[in-house]
């Protein structure tokens, strides 16, 4: 098929190569023409400007956009609706707010332009592994964009089929899916980002207990000096927690097994917060999927309000007087 890739970055670009590699034609615009170079010097097309991109594709044309979600993604829809025809396709793989996916595809749909929100899950290493597509849309543009998902998806593998599923006929096992209408697949890719904050956030206090455990404040016969690469490794073996992120944290702690080399500065991207809201306008307890947001929030602090709050709390009804804090 033939397909237009707006943005060009670690994604985008990644995603077009798998796409060419598959066969497609693909020609790609990013605002960083060294981007759209680099796309041409490996096989694809390049252009300067939507309206290139828009005039070098076939009707029905077929969109993809993966710039950074909120105003960037809105500007670009917005941009492609003055250009698009009737019939034509655009799809959002970004990380949009749901809600706005059904806003967009409602006001697109009144100039007859479908749009699809596709939740891409993969990272870096999707271009190898395959992406997990969860798409939104109406039913007859994702089947008929089918030969696009499912090169840029992971397919079966080795990865043995659930028992249970000899009746199933879907596409989810390999690696993508029709969620339902516009706004669904990126809902999906919500919760799926908040379980993934609340797993990575199991994994680090986790490995941080292991790696206090030969903490003075211990008894000294149970204090263990323990070999955190060594036991990421074990894990991964057999063990009820193993995950592709656990395979993720075993490099990381082979690479630098202090992680010196990072400040535990964790950003958010939107999804976590988005998903709590969810949880909160359905009445459904997140208490894990909410700590990790919080703990997200507490990680770009130092001496917080409310840390003095509790000194002066302690002080006050205990007498408790504040240790120096490390340099």
């Amino acid at each position: 098929m033939q397909i237009g890739m707006i943005g060009l970055g670690k994604m985008g670009a990644n995603m077009a190569r798998r796409l060419i590699k598959g066969g497609h034609y693909c020609v790609g615009f990013d605002v960083n023409a060294t981007n759209v170079d680099n796309l041409k010097q490996e096989g694809g097309q390049g252009v300067g400007s939507l309206q290139e991109l828009v005039a070098s594709l076939p009707v029905p044309r077929i969109l993809w956009c993966m710039v950074p979600a909120g105003e960037l993604t809105e500007n670009t829809v917005t941009a492609l609706s003055e250009l698009l025809d009737e019939g034509d396709i655009i799809i959002d793989g970004g990380n949009s707010f749901y809600k706005d996916d059904a806003r967009r595809a409602k006001t697109l749909a009144t100039q007859g332009i479908h749009y699809l929100d596709v939740g891409t899950s993969g990272g870096v290493w999707g271009v190898e592994r395959g992406y997990c597509l969860m798409i939104g849309g109406p039913k007859q543009q994702v089947e008929l964009l089918d030969p696009i998902f499912k090169t840029l998806a992971p397919g079966k593998g080795d990865i043995d089929p659930t028992p249970g599923r000899d009746n199933f006929t879907g596409t989810a096992e390999q690696g993508y899916l029709h969620c339902g209408p516009a706004g669904s697949g990126h809902f999906v890719k919500m919760v799926h980002n908040g379980i993934e904050y609340g797993m990575m956030m199991a994994y680090a206090e986790g490995f941080d207990i292991m790696r206090n455990a030969d903490s003075e404040n211990l008894p000294e016969n149970l204090r263990f000096d323990l070999d955190l690469p060594e036991i990421a490794e074990v894990w991964r073996r057999g063990s009820v927690v193993g995950s592709w992120l656990l395979d993720l944290t075993a490099i990381a702690l082979v690479e630098n097994p202090d992680l010196s080399n990072y400040t535990g500065y964790v950003e958010d991207s939107g999804e976590g917060r988005w998903t709590v809201q969810a949880a909160i306008e359905e009445a459904v307890p997140a208490h894990v999927l909410t700590a990790a947001l919080f703990s997200r929030f507490r990680s770009r602090q130092q001496n917080t309000f409310s840390d003095k709050m509790i000194s002066a709390m302690r002080k006050q009804f205990g007498g408790h007087i504040e240790k120096t804090k490390p340099s």
